[in-house]
């Protein structure tokens, strides 16, 4: 059985026999001219396992990143490899962390979109949401390639929540990484923000298991202000558990999209029957929306909601369907970590 994200070519995975090995591919896809450039990369535990990425030179790659170079990246498709059988998110209590917005924003009154549930289809909200998300940049096999990503509410002001697969893919960690907030056709309208260090949950640093897709950026300070003084937060929560209504945002640049604009979904989630434990979500999202967030108590007055998700994978023979990790305790450790870098 093959999956993939909708509209694009599969990868072939491993034989039916072992469901445990077979192949998915993460929501965001290298092609070229419709045809799939990524190879299944083999995977298997290093000596030494890196949790954690620190960039030689950060104030470089927001030089690099040009209007020509953001609009010509393509969205990363890698194949994914399978959760493990007998690997369980571990949880505890629930926890939740409040949105924080800069103290001289001012939320546009917004053009409401449709009310539950929307199967995808551009942002009209305005808000908090249209700032605090935005599409990540980086170098992949020496190719320019694409995501999508959110500013939090941190510690210190700068940290991100992507996918793990946009920042760390098979054995070697992305570079020349940035965030650029509110992102539209080219222009960086509150600055392109270069990673100091990037970081990954142990599960999908040392195997790629499917269940732990989530990564994190610390980003530089830019003109001596910090990410989120600048763009705001949005809020977290942790071990919230299942069919939830969710939000999920992201800029998905394959078709029929073209990375340009925010795009959204909702609806009430439901738990994965199939492969993973994660969240599901009707929603017709394509390559480069991987990274995105799913809020939960989303407001679509004030764009402000609490991420529980993010965009991961899609399953080729189940169109229209998105799914995100379970943001459980170690999710909620990798953001203590990155806060308090």
């Amino acid at each position: 059985m093959r999956r993939t994200v909708r509209g694009i070519p599969a990868v072939q995975g491993i034989p039916a026999a072992h469901p445990a090995r077979r192949s998915r591919v993460a929501l965001g896809t290298l092609t070229a001219a419709g045809t799939l450039l990524a190879l299944l990369l083999p995977t298997g535990p290093a000596a030494a396992v890196q949790n954690s990425h620190r960039s030689p030179a950060p104030q470089t790659a927001a030089a690099f990143w040009t209007a020509a170079r953001m609009r010509a990246a393509a969205p990363l498709d890698l194949a994914a490899p399978a959760h493990r059988p007998g690997t369980a998110v571990p949880r505890s209590a629930p926890l939740t962390v409040s949105p924080s917005l800069p103290r001289t924003s001012k939320t546009p009154a917004p053009l409401l979109p449709a009310t539950l549930p929307q199967a995808g289809g551009p942002w009209t909200g305005g808000g908090a949401v249209t700032k605090t998300t935005g599409r990540v940049f980086f170098t992949y096999q020496g190719r320019t390639a694409s995501c999508s990503g959110d500013a939090v509410t941190s510690g210190n002001k700068s940290t991100v929540l992507t996918a793990g697969h946009c920042v760390k893919l098979g054995g070697a960690w992305h570079t020349n990484w940035v965030f650029v907030p509110g992102y539209h056709d080219g222009e960086a309208p509150y600055g392109k923000w270069s990673a100091a260090k990037t970081l990954s949950t142990p599960q999908w640093t040392a195997s790629e298991d499917i269940n732990y897709d989530v990564g994190a950026a610390v980003v530089a300070p830019l003109d001596g202000k910090k990410l989120t003084d600048v763009v705001g937060g949005q809020g977290l929560s942790f071990n919230s558990g299942y069919s939830k209504p969710m939000y999920a945002f992201g800029f998905p640049a394959a078709a029929p999209y073209d990375g340009s604009k925010l795009v959204y979904c909702s609806g009430t989630t439901f738990k994965d029957p199939l492969f993973s434990g994660d969240h599901g979500l009707a929603c017709n999202m394509t390559g480069g929306s991987s990274g995105g967030p799913w809020f939960t108590s989303f407001d679509e007055k004030t764009g402000t909601g609490l991420q529980s998700s993010v965009n991961s994978f899609g399953y080729q023979f189940w169109p229209n369907t998105m799914f995100g990790p379970y943001f459980g305790d170690d999710a909620k450790n990798l953001y203590t970590t990155a806060q308090s870098t």
